[in-house]
């Protein structure tokens, strides 16, 4: 058996084969035991036990086309000290900040230092001998003579051969990650993602290309550029309401992110027919949200859009913090945001204001690239997966279920100093829309052929539950009446593919169903509450995620027109009311609407085919101020044209000053540095802990340490304060 195996990797190719299998098991190792590659399906686990052949053959294969023996064994070498090298980096690296190494952060050298060195010694381990102890197996059985070298050289033809099997199997691996996840590159919804379905080493090239595309964008891009925007800026500015201006002046700012939730689940009410008694029943899909949404205490907005593209959620989360677009492809958090300069809410409010600024998020941190953007945005804190006790009882492929992710949330955010600015990113309403076990069951699913539809009130239904649990404790807790909160939809639920599907429903014909219909359905909630205000009402006028950032800075008394953004404030008298589409490029107005290339009545959905001169006019000046707006948008975005803007009295942020580990013990160590001083709930509770103002079912799963009948009496003391 020896002599044959020393037969085998005596050849140049039973050595290239044998190096490949030994990078291929090292591999696997780290992809089980050092990384968390999140897999939700076998058919994943498969495609990551795959992915290592096909680039680590084309790459020590290339030695096979030295001619000069010693040539060959320097080349197989030193390729596979660098793929081990990468890996072993990588493991390190992913120790430290539940991420792989870009190229940006291999050109931060004062980064890369302190993530791979003083992890190295931290996180080093006796597991991680098993990167090492290949090169002893190799060293020995080549001081044995077991491995023996060939002085015959590879034939070129062999050579080119297997450099097209790997290149096949490359191929091959890509469509079947195609099918699991389609557009896994162009979208770039995650680092996580790409090493999952294709292997370290494509992602690392692929990272590469697109650092190499954005930094020659961005390196054209001169100090002058941002003339042009400054000037849009001015000449668009929408200047504050007098009767809101600062109403919400040093209050703490809440946003919850209301995932996949579309404006017609608002008032909507699913019909079913109950199978027994044969008898239809209304049931209210959203009651919580709805009595928020005609609420004094808010300014609801009943034609308010999604802008987003590709990037879905996290162009979301550029839109409605930043004030300008996500990117035509790709999302803008995974390609441009290693670089870029921003100034952005939580950077803008904490320098301005004195917030402290957190995310709270129940997946894993790199997914959509968060845990890099999130400092470069000048977040102090950011709650990811790793801090809350998430098992498959809980949570789905997109993370911790939301009321276990507001529940728990509780534990870091009692000890935030206030005023805070705080995100709150729910995923249980996201697609496939598949209804809980246990005791969130029982909201009846919709009637159609298709199951995602059918799926949707009832998991939009656990969100507005969820919702509704969080701002009990918010009250019981004293901190609703000091807060604003932001509650929106970042994006469709339901896909125009599908929409024609869900017609009935929404008392239509699918047989008429039209573009009109999917534009009006692009439509997201967008509430802002503000505790004590009587001013609330339904606003009609037409905005977007772009326009968030300027109406809530002149609702905390903070005049945007200094900061770089293109959207207006919706209670502005003078909004545009005009809303760009990103997706398609298109927009709406009170009067007309422009999709997928026709034009509409906005009232009606008539189509306009011969429109007269004066609807002519109104097109192409929409067309003109929708086309402006994206291309200053977009030379903000490739040009990273804000390094470039004057500073106003704001530091630009340093993302190495940030680190997400270790938030609770920071935050803690804070609020003992200032002892009487501190602003955080739990200080404002006499140094006691809130949780026990958590009153829901989930209550007990999630506290059992904690007594219920001293909770009962706890909420009693809190409500009548």
């Amino acid at each position: 058996m020896l002599k044959k195996f020393s037969n085998i990797v005596s050849t140049r190719l039973g050595f290239t084969a044998f190096l490949v299998i030994l990078f291929w098991l090292k591999t696997l190792f780290a992809y089980f035991f050092k990384f968390d590659l999140d897999f939700d399906n076998s058919f994943q686990i498969l495609l990551a036990i795959l992915n290592p052949i096909s680039s680590s053959l084309l790459l020590i294969g290339l030695a096979l086309y030295a001619k000069n023996t010693k040539l060959y064994y320097i080349l197989s070498m030193v390729i596979y000290v660098a793929l081990t090298a990468l890996l072993f980096a990588n493991s390190t690296y992913f120790g430290e900040f539940t991420d792989f190494i870009t190229i940006n952060t291999m050109l931060a050298t004062g980064k890369v230092s302190a993530g791979l060195g003083e992890s190295a010694l931290n996180l080093f381990n006796l597991g991680d001998l098993v990167f090492i102890a290949d090169f002893v197996l190799i060293g020995i059985l080549m001081w044995r003579k077991v491995i023996r070298f060939d002085q015959r050289a590879f034939n070129k033809r062999a050579s080119f051969a297997i450099t097209s099997l790997s290149i096949l199997a490359f191929t091959v691996n890509l469509f079947m990650a195609e099918i699991d996840r389609p557009e896994l590159l162009s979208r770039g919804f995650s680092n996580t993602y790409v090493v999952r379905y294709l292997g370290l080493v494509p992602f690392t090239v692929y990272d590469g290309v697109n650092t190499y595309k954005t930094n020659q964008v961005r390196k054209e891009a001169k100090a002058t550029d941002v003339d042009e925007v400054k000037k849009f800026i001015t000449d668009n500015y929408a200047k504050p309401n007098p009767e809101t201006f600062g109403i919400a002046k040093g209050r703490n700012v809440i946003y919850i992110h209301l995932e996949s939730f579309q404006q017609f689940l608002i008032n909507y009410k699913l019909k079913v027919t109950d199978p027994e008694t044969k008898v239809e029943k209304d049931y209210e899909v959203t009651p919580f949200l709805n009595s928020l949404f005609s609420s004094k205490e808010t300014f609801a907005f009943d034609n308010f859009f999604h802008q987003v593209k590709a990037g879905k959620t996290s162009d979301a989360e550029t839109l409605m913090e930043n004030s300008y677009f996500g990117l035509n492809q790709g999302s803008f958090f995974v390609s441009n945001s290693g670089k870029n300069t921003f100034q952005a809410a939580p950077d803008i409010l904490g320098q301005v204001g004195g917030y402290t600024s957190a995310v709270f998020h129940g997946n894993v941190g790199s997914f959509w690239n968060r845990n890099e953007t999130y400092k470069r945005l000048g977040y102090n804190y950011f709650f990811d997966q790793t801090y809350f006790d998430v098992d498959k009882s809980n949570s789905f492929q997109y993370g911790l279920h939301d009321k276990y992710m507001f529940g728990d949330s509780i534990n870091y955010l009692e000890h935030l100093q206030q005023p805070f600015y705080t995100k709150f990113i729910t995923v249980s309403n996201h697609y496939p829309y598949v209804q809980f076990d246990g005791d969130e069951s029982g909201f009846p699913l919709a009637k159609t052929k298709d199951e995602t539809i059918n799926g949707y009130f009832a998991t939009a239904n656990y969100l507005d539950s969820a919702v509704k649990e969080f701002f009990d404790y918010l009250k019981a807790s004293d901190v609703y009446k000091n807060s604003v909160i932001v509650l929106y939809g970042d994006h469709y639920g339901i896909s125009n593919s599908r929409n024609p599907d869900l017609a009935e429903l929404l008392g239509k014909e699918k047989e008429t169903w039209s573009n009109y219909d999917n534009a009006m359905l692009q439509r997201v909630p967008y509430m802002i509450v503000v505790p004590g205000m009587d001013q609330g009402h339904v606003n009609h006028t037409y905005g977007g995620e772009i326009d968030n950032l300027p109406t809530l800075l002149h609702l905390l008394g903070i005049d945007s027109s200094k900061y770089p953004e293109l959207g207006q404030d919706l209670l502005s008298p003078d909004h545009r009311n005009l809303l760009a589409m990103r997706a398609t490029d298109n927009w709406v107005s009170p009067t007309l609407t422009n999709y997928s290339g026709r034009i509409y009545k906005t009232e009606t959905g008539e189509e306009i085919t011969n429109p007269d001169p004066n609807t002519k006019n109104e097109i192409d000046t929409n067309n003109k101020k929708t086309e402006e707006l994206l291309k200053i948008s977009d030379a903000i975005t490739t040009g990273d044209l804000i390094r470039f803007w004057p500073s106003d009295g704001l530091k630009t942020v340093n993302p190495n000053d940030y680190s997400y580990v270790k938030g609770l013990q920071k935050a803690k160590a804070i609020e003992k540095k200032l002892g009487d001083k501190s602003t955080s709930i739990f200080s404002k509770n006499g140094d006691k802990s809130t949780k026990n103002l958590w009153k829901t079912e989930t209550f007990k799963e999630l506290h059992p340490e904690l007594d219920t009948e001293k909770s009962s009496e706890a909420s009693n003391s809190s409500s009548k304060k």
